[in-house]
């Protein structure tokens, strides 16, 4: 029997991140699977939206034209690029662990493709990598909170680049609480 573990990330694990993954996972006793999702960052959606708050002409003259001058196909692609290269990453710093690992890179929502992913590879846990999003875990529409309204298999939230002890005492960049 196969234990697949489905790992939604904000960014490419370090040597870190996949040697604690994978310690988590060492006495099962089985073959374990980890299914990475690592989502593309969308720069042009992030560039457009952030001109478009700047506010008035008084900044930047008129925001259209500010937005006309963005080269948003190109900002799409170079996010994909780099999607696909962090997966690679991911992937080869959890093999080097010798864990088992395949991936996807996902262009659309990534709580839908986590689903999917789930239900595809018959999933026993999820295990959720972001840095700390303190409003939207605190409002709970963050990755972790939304996944857990929907599956019916163990979620757990770790904060990317922190040991597991400075998760747990609150020595690293992680929030203890609000």
């Amino acid at each position: 029997m196969t234990y697949h573990v489905v790992l939604l990330v904000e960014q490419p694990l370090t040597e870190l991140d996949a040697r604690q993954v994978t310690s988590l996972h060492v006495e099962l006793g089985e073959e374990v699977v980890y299914d990475v999702l690592l989502p593309v960052d969308d720069a042009a959606e992030r560039m457009a939206t952030a001109v478009g708050t700047l506010g008035s002409g008084d900044l930047v003259g008129s925001p259209s034209y500010a937005l006309a001058s963005i080269d948003f196909d190109g900002l799409h692609e170079q996010s994909e690029e780099e999607a696909h290269e962090g997966l690679a990453e991911t992937l080869a710093q959890l093999r080097a662990t010798g864990a088992k690992a395949q991936g996807a890179v996902v262009a659309d929502d990534p709580i839908g493709a986590l689903l999917s992913t789930v239900s595809t590879v018959d999933a026993s846990e999820v295990i959720v990598l972001t840095s700390s999003h303190a409003v939207a875990e605190f409002f709970g529409v963050d990755w972790t909170s939304r996944a857990r309204r929907h599956l019916d298999v163990p979620v757990l939230h770790l904060l990317e680049h922190e040991t597991f002890a400075e998760q747990a005492d609150g020595a690293g960049e992680g929030v203890t609480g609000l």
